[in-house]
């Protein structure tokens, strides 16, 4: 029987070349050769004054929360339909999370519910990036400068998409990229802080080096180097880096290749979402995607569990995604209970992501929908 993985990590080509260069250097550890490489080709690309890499999004995340000096009690809006480090990276600085509802179209954070979300411990929102489709930033950000309010930009899925010609991660005051196996461009585990308001970029290389001014040090701006305050070991291996950076040097190609599995998908179910028997992705006009995510939306959580199923059977690893953190043992701690966020809790219980990685191919994929629209 014939079976397709729901995802495979990517090796283009160079990865192994650069590692062993990286090996051979002598300079395995964070900040090498590679690790600068990464984060220049970023800064040039995306055109953003900082970019540092980080052991993951999550470190990216609470370096985040550090760097807008969260306090215990502090509150910070973001949707319950996100993966947990969007949550933990904040609640570890003991800020609370005030969790919205969710778009319909987009799956993503739903602007209109923020303002009325404000209180006077508000000192963030973290708008999440779902699928690489971009949340709508411009409302999101007015209200940020009127209320004098700090955004972090959890853009996880959307390294290369942007909204409105700027770059998802680009927009707010931070942004975090993952570079986790199931991304586009992958290392294994990776991620990066992109750092746009600039005042913040002196700091967060001393939150990256544990606390430390190391990084002036081997710039050769001090003599020495000191603990001067609060930080982690945030740094990537520049073994990582160096797969990482031959990911990023065909990241075109890589987003051309989702984009035909993607567009083949769409153009093959488009008859079935006009009988009515399932719902496509949307993309808003503003937003140019990086096809991350190919999702389905089915009519009850009863069709698509029976789809799962069916393709499971079918040798087809088709998966459905976050459980929201509002329903969640933690959710609950927080006071959170069924039916505070319709929208999150309808839309969960009925989406499956069908597999779309590099090197599927357009064979595989012609039996993944053929196999679909049999079980429909």
């Amino acid at each position: 029987m014939k079976k397709i993985s729901y995802n495979k990590p990517t090796i283009i080509a160079g990865e192994l070349e650069y590692i062993r260069d990286a090996v051979e250097s002598g300079k395995i550890s964070g900040d090498g050769k590679y690790s600068r490489k990464c984060q220049e080709l970023m800064e040039d690309k995306f055109g953003i004054a900082r970019v540092l890499l980080t052991t993951s999004c999550t470190s990216a995340l609470e370096m985040s929360s550090l760097l807008i000096n969260l306090k215990p009690g502090d509150e910070v809006i973001m949707p319950s339909y996100t993966f947990v480090s969007t949550a933990n990276a904040f609640i570890l600085r003991g800020a609370i999370p005030v969790f919205i509802d969710i778009r319909e179209d987009t799956l993503n954070i739903d602007e209109r519910l923020i303002v009325k979300s404000i209180t006077d411990k508000t000192r963030a929102i973290i708008p999440v990036h779902y699928a690489g489709v971009g949340c709508e930033m411009d409302t999101i950000m007015e209200i940020a400068r009127e209320k004098q309010l700090c955004v972090v930009e959890d853009a996880a899925q959307g390294i290369n998409a942007s909204y409105k010609g700027k770059y998802l991660g680009t927009i707010g005051d931070l942004g975090a990229f993952s570079f986790h196996e199931t991304k586009n461009i992958t290392c294994g585990e990776g991620g990066a802080l992109l750092i746009n308001n600039k005042a913040l970029t002196a700091r967060a290389e001393i939150i990256l080096e544990k606390g430390t001014n190391r990084k002036k040090f081997f710039r050769g701006e001090i003599d020495k180097y000191t603990w001067i305050d609060v930080g982690s070991s945030y740094l990537m291996s520049d073994i990582l880096a160096a797969y990482l950076f031959a990911q990023l040097e065909n990241l075109e190609k890589i987003q051309k290749k989702r984009q035909t599995i993607f567009e083949f998908y769409y153009e093959s179910l488009r008859d079935m979402q006009k009988l009515g028997k399932l719902k496509l992705p949307v993309f808003p006009a503003n937003c140019r995607p990086n096809y991350h995510i190919f999702y389905i939306l089915f009519p009850d959580e009863k069709q698509r569990n029976k789809v799962l199923k069916k393709l499971k059977e079918a040798g087809i690893l088709a998966v459905f995604h976050y459980v929201p953190l509002h329903l969640s043992p933690m959710g609950r701690i927080f006071g959170y209970k069924p039916g505070d966020f319709p929208v999150t809790e309808d839309l969960s219980n009925r989406i499956i992501r069908l597999p779309l990685y590099y090197e599927l191919t357009i064979d595989e994929a012609e039996f993944v929908v053929s196999e679909l629209k049999k079980i429909i």
